[in-house]
Protein backbone atom coordinates (compact mmCIF):
# COMPACT_ATOMS: atom_id res chain seq x y z
CA UNK A 1 0.00 0.00 0.00
CA UNK A 2 1.43 3.59 -0.76
CA UNK A 3 0.45 6.31 1.35
CA UNK A 4 0.25 9.81 0.09
CA UNK A 5 0.76 11.51 3.89
CA UNK A 6 1.93 10.51 7.17
CA UNK A 7 -1.02 11.05 9.25
CA UNK A 8 -2.19 7.86 7.48
CA UNK A 9 1.13 6.09 8.11
CA UNK A 10 -0.10 3.14 10.59
CA UNK A 11 2.84 3.80 12.84
CA UNK A 12 2.49 7.30 12.85
CA UNK A 13 -0.70 6.69 14.12
CA UNK A 14 0.75 4.55 16.68
CA UNK A 15 3.31 6.88 17.70
CA UNK A 16 0.56 9.82 17.78
CA UNK A 17 -1.34 7.77 20.55
CA UNK A 18 1.96 7.01 22.26
CA UNK A 19 2.46 10.73 22.89
CA UNK A 20 -0.91 11.44 23.89
CA UNK A 21 -0.91 8.57 26.56
CA UNK A 22 2.24 10.17 27.61
CA UNK A 23 1.01 13.09 27.91
CA UNK A 24 -2.16 11.58 29.70
CA UNK A 25 -0.09 10.45 32.52
CA UNK A 26 2.27 13.70 32.95
CA UNK A 27 -0.69 15.93 33.40
CA UNK A 28 -2.44 13.90 36.09
CA UNK A 29 -2.68 15.92 39.42
CA UNK A 30 -0.83 13.06 41.14
CA UNK A 31 2.44 12.78 38.95
CA UNK A 32 5.24 12.53 41.06
CA UNK A 33 8.19 13.05 38.85
CA UNK A 34 10.11 16.64 38.47
CA UNK A 35 9.31 19.17 35.66
CA UNK A 36 12.42 18.13 33.85
CA UNK A 37 11.88 14.05 33.88
CA UNK A 38 8.04 15.10 32.50
CA UNK A 39 9.54 17.30 29.98
CA UNK A 40 12.10 14.53 29.04
CA UNK A 41 9.66 11.97 28.60
CA UNK A 42 6.86 14.07 26.68
CA UNK A 43 9.84 15.55 24.64
CA UNK A 44 10.95 11.54 23.57
CA UNK A 45 7.38 10.73 23.28
CA UNK A 46 6.62 13.43 20.61
CA UNK A 47 10.23 13.17 18.64
CA UNK A 48 9.25 9.65 17.65
CA UNK A 49 5.95 10.80 15.46
CA UNK A 50 7.49 14.25 14.18
CA UNK A 51 10.49 12.37 12.85
CA UNK A 52 8.19 9.88 10.87
CA UNK A 53 6.59 12.66 9.71
CA UNK A 54 9.85 14.69 8.39
CA UNK A 55 11.28 11.74 7.30
CA UNK A 56 8.67 10.99 5.47
CA UNK A 57 8.36 14.90 4.18
CA UNK A 58 11.72 14.84 2.88
CA UNK A 59 11.41 13.05 -0.72
CA UNK A 60 14.35 10.58 -0.66
CA UNK A 61 14.52 7.14 0.95
CA UNK A 62 17.85 7.82 2.74
CA UNK A 63 16.18 11.00 4.42
CA UNK A 64 13.81 8.89 5.62
CA UNK A 65 15.94 6.26 6.68
CA UNK A 66 17.37 8.91 8.50
CA UNK A 67 14.57 9.78 10.53
CA UNK A 68 13.12 6.50 11.23
CA UNK A 69 15.98 5.12 13.14
CA UNK A 70 15.85 9.05 15.16
CA UNK A 71 12.40 7.76 15.33
CA UNK A 72 13.11 4.40 16.83
CA UNK A 73 15.78 5.49 19.19
CA UNK A 74 13.16 7.80 20.82
CA UNK A 75 11.08 5.32 21.65
CA UNK A 76 13.62 3.33 23.39
CA UNK A 77 14.57 6.72 25.14
CA UNK A 78 10.43 6.19 26.38
CA UNK A 79 10.79 2.86 26.96
CA UNK A 80 14.07 3.82 29.04
CA UNK A 81 12.83 6.33 31.10
CA UNK A 82 9.80 4.10 32.16
CA UNK A 83 11.47 1.54 32.95
CA UNK A 84 13.41 4.10 34.96
CA UNK A 85 10.11 5.40 36.43
CA UNK A 86 8.89 1.61 37.52
CA UNK A 87 11.77 1.33 39.81
CA UNK A 88 10.80 4.40 41.77
CA UNK A 89 8.58 4.18 44.34
CA UNK A 90 6.65 7.21 44.08
CA UNK A 91 5.24 6.19 40.32
CA UNK A 92 3.75 2.60 41.83
CA UNK A 93 0.46 4.60 41.30
CA UNK A 94 1.66 4.55 37.37
CA UNK A 95 2.81 1.11 36.51
CA UNK A 96 -0.56 -0.02 34.85
CA UNK A 97 -0.18 3.04 32.48
CA UNK A 98 3.56 2.53 31.93
CA UNK A 99 3.47 -1.05 31.35
CA UNK A 100 1.09 0.04 28.38
CA UNK A 101 3.23 2.71 27.44
CA UNK A 102 6.16 0.66 27.24
CA UNK A 103 3.99 -1.56 24.92
CA UNK A 104 3.36 1.34 22.42
CA UNK A 105 6.65 2.26 22.56
CA UNK A 106 8.06 -1.27 21.21
CA UNK A 107 4.94 -1.26 18.96
CA UNK A 108 6.58 1.73 17.36
CA UNK A 109 9.86 0.48 17.65
CA UNK A 110 9.02 -2.85 15.91
CA UNK A 111 6.80 -1.47 13.09
CA UNK A 112 9.42 1.46 12.18
CA UNK A 113 12.65 -1.82 12.15
CA UNK A 114 10.28 -3.50 9.55
CA UNK A 115 9.76 0.08 7.67
CA UNK A 116 13.54 0.43 7.45
CA UNK A 117 14.56 -3.12 6.48
CA UNK A 118 12.07 -3.20 3.76
CA UNK A 119 13.20 0.26 2.63
CA UNK A 120 17.40 -0.85 2.72
CA UNK A 121 16.38 -3.81 0.68
CA UNK A 122 14.53 -1.33 -1.70
CA UNK A 123 15.33 0.11 -5.28
CA UNK A 124 13.91 3.24 -4.49
CA UNK A 125 15.38 6.04 -3.67
CA UNK A 126 12.50 8.14 -2.91
CA UNK A 127 9.81 10.53 -4.31
CA UNK A 128 12.45 13.17 -5.23
CA UNK A 129 14.04 10.97 -7.31
CA UNK A 130 10.96 9.90 -9.32
CA UNK A 131 10.05 10.91 -12.74
CA UNK A 132 6.84 9.90 -14.91
CA UNK A 133 9.25 7.58 -16.45
CA UNK A 134 10.69 5.87 -13.27
CA UNK A 135 6.67 5.80 -11.67
CA UNK A 136 5.61 4.20 -14.95
CA UNK A 137 8.07 1.49 -14.49
CA UNK A 138 7.12 0.54 -10.71
CA UNK A 139 3.34 0.54 -11.78
CA UNK A 140 4.04 -1.72 -15.17
CA UNK A 141 6.30 -3.71 -12.44
CA UNK A 142 3.17 -4.39 -9.66
CA UNK A 143 0.88 -4.53 -12.46
CA UNK A 144 2.95 -7.51 -14.29
CA UNK A 145 3.01 -8.92 -10.00
CA UNK A 146 -0.35 -8.64 -9.69
CA UNK A 147 -1.27 -10.32 -12.93
CA UNK A 148 1.05 -13.62 -12.25
CA UNK A 149 -0.66 -14.04 -8.89
CA UNK A 150 -4.44 -14.01 -10.64
CA UNK A 151 -3.24 -16.19 -13.72
CA UNK A 152 -1.39 -18.99 -10.94
CA UNK A 153 -4.98 -18.71 -8.68
CA UNK A 154 -6.55 -19.55 -11.85
CA UNK A 155 -4.46 -22.69 -11.88
CA UNK A 156 -5.76 -26.45 -10.54
CA UNK A 157 -3.63 -26.92 -6.66
CA UNK A 158 -1.59 -29.66 -7.90
CA UNK A 159 -0.29 -27.30 -10.98
CA UNK A 160 3.35 -27.60 -11.23
CA UNK A 161 3.73 -23.65 -11.34
CA UNK A 162 1.57 -23.29 -8.08
CA UNK A 163 4.25 -25.20 -6.47
CA UNK A 164 6.70 -21.88 -7.33
CA UNK A 165 4.89 -19.55 -5.96
CA UNK A 166 5.88 -17.53 -2.69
Amino acid sequence: MTYARFEELPVWQEAIRLVDEVYNMTEQKNWPGSRSLRDQLERAALSVSNNIAEGFERGTTNELLAFLYIARGSAGEVRSMLCFLERREGFAYFKSQMSDLKAIAESCSKQLRGWADHLQNSDIRGQRHLNEKTRSSYRSKGDAEEFQKEILAMLPPDHPLRKTEK
